[in-house]
C-alpha cells in the first residue's frame, strides 16, 4: 500500500469518527468503497455520501477535528482537506439526491481501524459509470474495479440504471467481451 493510500485511510478514520460522534448519517462510496470491498487501492480522495441537509454540519464537524474547509465550484458537494487528503462530502452525485433510503443500502464493513457504512459495489459501479461522458471516458480505473468485485455487482441492475449512457454501455460491452461478466439476463434465458 502506498503512502497516499495510508494517508487517505487515516483521513477516512477521522471522518468516520467525527461524523459518528455528531450523529450525522453517512456512507463511504467511490474508490475507497471499492478498496473496502476488496478492490484495488485508490490514491485520489475519500468520497462520503451525506444528505444535503447534513452537508454543512458534516463539513463543520470535520473542520472542528482539524481539517480545513475548501470551496467547491460544484453545487452537489462540499469539500474538506485533511493535510493533503481531499474528502468530498457528496449530497447529490450524478444529480441523484442522497436520502435516508440510499444510505440504508450501505453495509457496515471494517476499513482500516474503524467499522463504517460502505455502499454496495453495484451502487458504486453505477455511480462511476454515470460520470462517463465525452470528456471523461477513461476505463483504466473501472476495469480493475470490475475485475476485482465482479461477483459482488448485480450487472443486470447496473445495465438498467445506466442504459441511457452510451459511454456506460460501451464499458459494459467491454467487460462482457473480456468475459468478466455474463450476458444480460434476457440473453441468457433466450439461449
Amino acid at each position: 500500500m502506498s503512502g497516499v493510500q495510508d494517508e487517505l485511510l487515516r483521513s477516512l478514520v477521522k471522518v468516520a469518527t467525527a461524523l459518528r460522534r455528531e450523529g450525522i448519517p453517512f456512507a463511504l462510496t467511490g474508490g475507497c468503497a471499492v478498496y473496502a470491498r476488496g478492490g484495488p487501492a485508490t490514491e485520489h480522495d475519500v468520497d462520503i455520501l451525506v444528505r444535503e441537509d447534513d452537508a454543512r454540519a458534516a463539513q463543520k464537524a470535520l473542520v472542528a477535528c482539524g481539517m480545513r474547509a475548501a470551496e467547491a465550484p460544484e453545487d452537489w458537494l462540499v469539500k474538506v482537506y485533511d493535510g493533503d487528503s481531499l474528502v468530498d462530502l457528496l449530497f447529490r452525485p450524478n444529480e441523484i439526491e442522497v436520502t435516508d433510503e440510499i444510505l440504508a443500502h450501505a453495509e457496515e464493513l471494517a476499513v482500516s481501524s474503524v467499522t463504517l457504512p460502505v455502499m454496495p459495489a453495484t451502487q458504486v459501479m453505477i455511480s462511476k459509470l454515470l460520470v462517463l461522458d465525452g470528456h471523461r471516458c477513461d476505463f483504466t480505473e473501472l476495469l480493475p474495479f470490475a475485475r476485482a468485485l465482479r461477483e459482488q455487482i448485480d450487472w443486470d441492475r447496473v445495465r438498467e440504471a445506466v442504459c441511457h449512457s452510451p459511454y456506460a454501455e460501451s464499458f459494459l460491452l467491454l467487460v462482457r467481451r473480456l468475459d468478466l461478466v455474463q450476458a444480460p439476463r434476457m440473453e441468457r434465458s433466450a439461449s
